[in-house]
């Protein structure tokens, strides 16, 4: 087996303005294409943040709330790799985006913090 890359992260959302808001607007994903799926009564959008990286965004209603505390197996967040931490939580927090303290991470020795989309999902930015 030769995995080389990850081709895409899903994300489901509740909610298609706000999710766009955070991810195409605040946080500068390209949106790819949109496609409303009348079978499903959802949405799938399909975002790019680079050439390597897309997340797609599945709009579902009546999804259960994402566990959080205590924290349950699966995803356990996103995490992004950024210049500057310092700076990208000043642009965030600009946003209206709250962001945890900058901390140091343990293993790598470089700052790091969390964030979360609208509908809780952990996300990181790392240098």
């Amino acid at each position: 087996m030769n995995l080389n890359a990850i081709h895409h992260i899903a994300v489901i959302c509740s909610d298609k303005d706000t999710a766009l808001e955070f991810y195409h607007i605040k946080l500068g994903f390209q949106i790819i294409r949109e496609n409303y799926r009348p079978e499903r009564d959802d949405w799938k959008i399909d975002l790019k943040l680079n050439d390597d990286t897309e997340i797609e965004l599945f709009i579902m209603k009546d999804r259960p709330a994402r566990v959080s505390d205590p924290e349950a197996n699966g995803l356990r967040h996103l995490a992004f790799k950024v210049q500057s931490v310092a700076d990208t939580v000043t642009e965030l927090e600009q946003m209206g985006i709250s962001c945890e303290p900058v901390r140091t991470d343990t293993y790598t020795g470089k700052p790091m913090t969390f964030f979360r989309d609208p509908d809780g999902l952990p996300l990181e930015i790392h240098e």
